[in-house]
């Protein structure tokens, strides 16, 4: 028997058969082949989105670029591709996507169908950049579904339930160039005039740490063209990027782990030592930051006007609990989307993401933090732990039971199903 696992470790499953497919056909033949089928990338979500015991399509196979048009910035992509390998790639043809989160392992498919996002107040999660995806139904038909089809604002995030995402046609921006400016606040001082930092940058995001007031912004901005590269020295990235948010926060959060009591002050002192910096560099660059302390994440998108009064709220949880929180809370924003079942749905976002270290259990938490959240009619990251279901959703979300409608016209059988489906959608 297979065991799967994604990369947090809090999912694991054992299919009874794995696919590698390369091509659509193969897929079509895979689906037709099996009862139960889901489909995964890299196994980046925290939630069991595509866990399964039946038939597990792996698509890293899947990681070509099929067709690439400079003029129109319309490039045709295998659905398993990684947004590592995407980026340096568009990169090599002059082009960029237009927004990215901070990390890059997810597939494509992955990345769209769950939401990812990165921040920036006018801008979008990286789905709103799909200009059109093929998708294999649970009869084996191939649907071509771009901006004209009725089915399209439902299957930009489909959550793996509509069918097996097999290509994407993105819509990039030609490369560009961000100065990106980092620097230590005080939280209080940060959230005393939010919009002003959040408007005035193209990107801005801020993490806060528990027990104290310390907080570290990060504003990107385009540059003009013909700007020249001035990014991070080697010296600085390794020690920066690599031995201090790596290698010495993977020791510290051990630490944390062992004697919680101990978390205020570590806390403290590691809102202490970062540093400002200043450089400029190619947007997936900036953007993209190593990530190798393995932790759970929850996150929560909540309407932009509430990230005050939310945080606010986390800040007296904090004060009053008996619990030690070690990781950072991620706080970013975007602009409203016309995706059905995009977090962002028709309403300016903040996005608040609680963590914890992967040796440390995060129910309670994330359950406190879900109950802050929901009370300001919070969407969970359909990727990220959250123990919400259907009623939720069909609260929050307009055109939910037309979501529903498409599924049962694609896959009335429930072929693509699986537990967190269930929870989430209804059975």
């Amino acid at each position: 028997m297979t065991t799967w696992s994604n990369w947090a470790g809090n999912v694991t499953a054992h299919p009874a058969v794995v696919g590698r497919p390369a091509s659509t056909d193969e897929v079509v033949a895979f689906v037709r082949e099996h009862p139960q089928v889901k489909a995964v990338g890299a196994g980046h979500s925290f939630t069991p989105i595509a866990a399964t015991d039946g038939a597990l399509l792996r698509l890293d196979a899947m990681s070509r670029i099929l067709h690439a048009d400079t003029t129109t910035g319309l490039v045709r992509v295998q659905a398993g591709i990684s947004l590592h390998e995407l980026n340096r790639r568009l990169d090599a043809l002059g082009l960029a996507l237009p927004n990215l989160g901070d990390v890059d392992p997810q597939s494509v498919a992955g990345a769209t169908s769950t939401g990812t996002h990165g921040t920036g107040a006018r801008l979008f999660g990286i789905a709103r950049a799909v200009a059109a995806l093929q998708l294999v139904t649970a009869e084996g038909e191939v649907l071509e579904i771009d901006r004209g089809h009725d089915m399209f604002d439902a299957a930009r995030v489909g959550l793996g339930a509509l069918g097996i995402v097999t290509e994407v046609t993105l819509q990039c921006v030609p490369a560009f160039l961000l100065h990106a400016r980092e620097e230590p606040m005080a939280l209080s001082a940060v959230l005393t005039d939010l919009d002003q930092p959040v408007d005035g940058n193209d990107h801005f995001e801020f993490y806060f740490f528990p027990h104290t007031d310390r907080a570290l912004t990060k504003r990107n901005n385009r540059v003009p063209e013909g700007t020249p590269r001035a990014p991070l020295s080697r010296w600085r990235h390794t020690l920066d990027d690599e031995f201090l948010s790596n290698t010495v926060y993977e020791r510290i959060q051990r630490i944390a782990s062992r004697r919680p009591a101990l978390i205020p002050r570590i806390n403290a002192l590691s809102g202490s030592v970062l540093g400002a910096r200043e450089y400029t560099d190619t947007s997936h660059e900036v953007f993209i930051s190593p990530r190798r302390v393995r932790f759970r994440e929850s996150e929560f998108a909540l309407p932009r006007a509430a990230a005050a009064d939310a945080i606010a709220e986390m800040q007296r949880w904090y004060a009053r609990t008996d619990q030690y929180v070690s990781f950072p809370v991620e706080v970013r924003f975007t602009a409203a989307d016309d995706i059905w079942m995009s977090t962002g749905f028709e309403r300016d976002t903040v996005y608040i993401a609680v963590h914890q270290f992967h040796r440390t259990d995060p129910t309670s938490y994330f359950a406190a933090m879900q109950d802050i959240f929901i009370a300001h009619e919070g969407r969970p990251h359909w990727g990220k732990m959250h123990t919400l279901g259907s009623d939720h959703f069909r609260k929050v979300y307009p055109r939910f039971d037309d979501f529903l409608g498409v599924r049962d016209r694609l896959d009335p059988g429930r072929k693509f199903t699986n537990d967190y489906l269930r929870q989430v959608l209804g059975s």
